[in-house]
């Protein structure tokens, strides 16, 4: 009976762990929103995804081959999205993977990013977003940005 009782303990646990579907799809639809966002040029469309003291951050490669990161804050992002023309930040994912712990998510979501319709460079963003007051928002993101080896 012990035996019976720890295993349906167990799989109770196991059960309440996993993150539910709709915090998956509620994750992913604040980074399509996000895109969408930058290729309609709508500041609006991204402040309220984002939380305050977010921030943004590129891994640099310099030409002797030195890695750094690079950190801005959002609030400039956000900024010269809004002074872009509508339709000239085309940033196209190739995937998007969410992973889910509690009120904490990472999003990775490979890119290949279009400027008026030029590929630009590609690379991986990663995205932190904190579940607060039951809305996913976005807390970081981190890039690569390369010029080689980009998909067509």
């Amino acid at each position: 009976m012990k035996f019976l009782t720890c295993c349906l303990l167990l799989v109770k646990t196991m059960v309440f762990a996993q993150p539910s579907a709709s915090d998956e799809i509620d994750v992913k639809d604040v980074i399509t929103r996000m895109f969408d966002g930058m290729k309609k040029a709508d500041s609006t469309l991204l402040k309220p995804l984002f939380l305050p003291g977010a921030t943004l951050q590129t891994v640099a490669k310099s030409k002797t081959g030195e890695v750094s990161v690079k950190a801005d804050p959002i609030a400039g992002f956000i900024k010269s999205v809004g002074s872009a023309k509508p339709g000239a930040l085309d940033e196209r994912l190739s995937g998007m993977t969410a992973h889910i712990d509690g009120e904490l998510a990472t999003v990775w979501t490979p890119y290949t990013f279009y400027y008026n319709q030029q590929k630009r460079h590609c690379g991986a963003n990663a995205f932190t977003l904190v579940k607060v007051a039951g809305r996913w928002q976005i807390q970081n993101i981190i890039d690569t940005r390369r010029q080689e080896n980009c998909p067509e």
